[in-house]
């Protein structure tokens, strides 16, 4: 009997040690923002062009634009595929042409380069504070930053400093604080495109110039800007 009940106990804990211990799978809790938002830097870049030229004005060369700033997202539904955005950037523009500038700052004159001249340029160009405002549509979700959108708006500007050289032959004129610029600026805008890189349109509503006059007209250019716009969360 003895000898049963041994091997009976050895046979038992034998069993036992050899199941093996299995750890249970744990699977990390993943947390889902469903409240987010689209709060964003961007980066563009753009070709300027000049509409409403007074006759015999032409642009020349490359004119180029850039702007950089941040902007934040206000959704206004429950998905989230509608929002406003107000934020802050900054503009750089250029623009060739043959417009020549002269005299000073408070009293600046203007003429048309002849066609002739071939050793004769202008241009000028202009640094801005924005405050843009616009309307956003996207089909985003919380589980993609990847979506298609369309954003369109209006865009405040002040001007914080202006610079105009002209080339001749035999002179150089550079001219700061022009008082004939407009200070301040606005015009609408429009971006769309997928993910990260966007085509961008701005078109300014009021002149560069406030109180220009070249050849008896008054110089009410406005700028068109045309190019691409990147959105960095």
């Amino acid at each position: 009997m003895r000898i049963f009940l041994s091997c009976f106990l050895f046979l038992c804990f034998s069993s036992l040690f050899s199941q093996e211990i299995v750890a249970p799978e744990i699977i990390p809790l993943v947390k889902v923002d469903s409240l987010y938002r689209e709060d964003q830097f961007y980066i563009a870049v753009s070709y300027n062009l000049l509409t409403n030229r007074p006759a015999g004005i032409t642009q020349n060369k490359f004119s180029s634009g850039f702007k950089a700033g941040f902007l934040r997202d206000m959704p206004v539904n429950k998905s989230r595929t509608i929002a406003f955005a107000t934020g802050i950037g900054f503009t750089y523009d250029n623009y060739n042409e043959n417009m020549a500038i002269t005299g000073t700052a408070q009293n600046a004159v203007y003429n048309i380069i002849k066609t002739t001249d071939n050793s004769s340029k202008n241009k000028f160009s202009q640094l801005t504070v924005d405050v843009p405002i616009e309307f956003r549509w996207r089909n985003s979700t919380f589980q993609s930053h990847k979506f298609w959108r369309i954003y369109t708006g209006i865009k405040f500007s002040y001007l914080l400093h202006d610079r105009s050289v002209f080339t001749s032959e035999n002179s150089k004129v550079i001219i700061k604080g022009n008082d004939d610029f407009n200070k301040f600026q606005y015009g609408a805008y429009i971006a769309s495109g997928y993910n990260t890189i966007n085509l961008y349109a701005y078109y300014g509503l009021n002149p560069l110039f406030q109180s220009a006059m070249i050849n008896g007209q008054k110089v009410d250019m406005r700028s068109v800007n045309l190019g691409l716009i990147f959105y960095i969360l």
